[in-house]
């Protein structure tokens, strides 16, 4: 095979393509299978205390529960192709209906957090890698590694006391309840639903009550990026060309912004898609840890009920998300750097 034909961008994203498919089939396999190592079954475990057996045992021929281990396994994933997620137990709610009422507030806090994380994190890892061993780049790899080591609940609660009253910030929910009332339901995303009715005052509500979760959010992987864009701007400046610039008289730190940090950027594209999974998990603490109305905090809501089928489904969609999510980065990533096609 040529050169040319290795490096084919078309081939490289039909390989990528494909490989999407196994990897999601295996994360369904593991996702169904942990589900169902635990003992008992999940509708006893969701409503054993509130139906007689009689009636539990209605409700297992109903889902299928009775049946054996393989032919349930085979209706999952048949289940997972035609997009049906399922039902909830406790409530009896359909999955996709979740998603579609709780997932616009999981993705407005992810972007937001990723937002901060990317401000936050590139311009101190290009100050750090730029002054390589001073007072700056002492503190800035110490903030670093405490941000990203620090648990998302202690960092709430830090920010709670002693940021939100001095900013006026509010410390929990969404939205106030004025605006959650008033505004209507477009697109399920609060802040987009905000814009769309043109209620300045709510996009205002919508927007300080995002400070807080995507700051403690942002937090966590801006330690990554940190590192990341740091390692990335010391090894660039050591390259030759970087030497044959400043040979030819250019300022160092022209040669930093127009030839390292652009260098430096590539591989922080490469890790969203597995900073985006951290995100995800993160998203589950920070939203109990504000009250945020989005999908993590359902997910907490159905554990404590031991609704095992919405958080299948629930899981599900993190887990399909999470590798969608991998496969635009790397297709990104490609478009880029011709270098990873190869």
């Amino acid at each position: 095979m040529s050169r040319s034909a290795a490096g084919s961008l078309p081939r490289y994203i039909l390989q990528r393509v494909l490989l999407v498919i196994p990897m999601i089939w295996v994360i369904l396999t593991l996702v169904f299978v942990v589900l169902r190592v635990a003992p008992g079954d999940p509708v006893s475990a969701a409503l054993g205390g509130k139906l007689d057996e009689q009636a539990l045992e209605q409700r297992r021929e109903q889902l299928g529960f009775n049946r054996p281990l393989i032919a349930q396994y085979w209706d999952y994933l048949s289940s997972v192709a035609r997009l049906d997620f399922g039902k909830s137990f406790s409530d009896n709610q359909p999955i996709l209906h979740v998603i579609r009422d709780n997932g616009g507030a999981t993705l407005t806090l992810t972007l937001a957090a990723f937002v901060v994380a990317l401000l936050v994190g590139i311009p101190l890892g290009l100050v750090s890698g730029r002054y390589r061993d001073t007072v700056p780049d002492v503190f800035i790899r110490l903030f670093g590694i405490l941000s990203y080591a620090a648990p998302i609940f202690f960092v709430g609660f830090l920010l709670q006391v002693y940021v939100a009253e001095p900013l006026g910030l509010p410390t929990s929910g969404a939205s106030s309840p004025i605006t959650a009332f008033t505004v209507k339901p477009h697109t399920h995303i609060l802040l987009i639903d905000a814009f769309i009715s043109g209620d300045s005052t709510a996009i205002q509500d919508v927007l300080k009550h995002l400070v807080l979760p995507a700051v403690t959010l942002g937090l966590l992987i801006c330690g990554v990026f940190i590192r990341l864009v740091r390692v990335n701007i010391l090894q660039t400046m050591q390259a030759d060309y970087v030497e044959a610039a400043e040979a030819r008289g250019i300022s160092r730190g022209k040669v930093t912004w127009r030839h390292a940090f652009r260098n430096a950027l590539v591989p922080v594209i490469t890790v969203i898609g597995l900073q985006f999974a951290l995100l995800l998990g993160g998203a589950v603490l920070t939203e109990a840890t504000f009250n945020w109305p989005g999908l993590g905090q359902k997910l907490v809501d159905y554990i404590n009920d031991r609704d095992y089928g919405a958080v299948q489904g629930i899981i599900t969609i993190f887990a399909v998300a999470v590798v969608l999510i991998s496969l635009l980065v790397d297709i990104v990533n490609a478009l880029i750097d011709p270098r990873v096609r190869y």
